[in-house]
């Protein structure tokens, strides 16, 4: 069985965004040189996240406004875990919402996906760095 463990480091300007990894994890993929197996990608900051999902503008501002609507962040003080002198408890509820990981299967040297599927990562509390675990295995 072949193994790679790789981590991938994200410093987001904004408090929060999206960044598409696909490409990367693809290429994570090849070096590994697993024909067949999983791939898990995993954020590792309970404040970030990892998902599927379509490659959109569109979309993307949609899950703003929706994820804001869900767990806005201001006030801040609506917040328990706020009081504590953090003003990020909208960061944890937008992650347990959106995900803390994926696992992709490979197939033929490849991630096999089904039509538009990307691999994204998302942050929910930028401005300092973050990263996320790859982890792929097979044969």
């Amino acid at each position: 069985m072949k193994s790679l463990t790789e981590y991938l480091w994200f410093e987001l300007p904004g408090r929060r965004g999206f960044e598409n990894i696909t490409g990367t994890v693809a290429e994570l993929v090849q070096k590994s040189g697993v024909r067949e197996g999983l791939c898990l990608v995993n954020a590792m900051h309970i404040s970030a996240s990892v998902f599927i999902n379509d490659d959109e503008s569109g979309l993307h501002h949609d899950y703003e406004v929706w994820l804001e609507k869900l767990a806005p962040h201001e006030p801040i003080g609506q917040y328990h875990h706020n009081r504590t002198g953090e003003d990020n408890a909208d960061a944890h509820l937008k992650r347990q919402v959106m995900g803390r990981e994926v696992v992709v299967a490979i197939t033929k040297g490849k991630l096999d996906f089904g039509p538009w599927e990307q691999i994204f990562y998302g942050e929910f509390d930028g401005g300092r760095r973050k990263r996320v675990l790859v982890k792929i295995i097979g044969e």
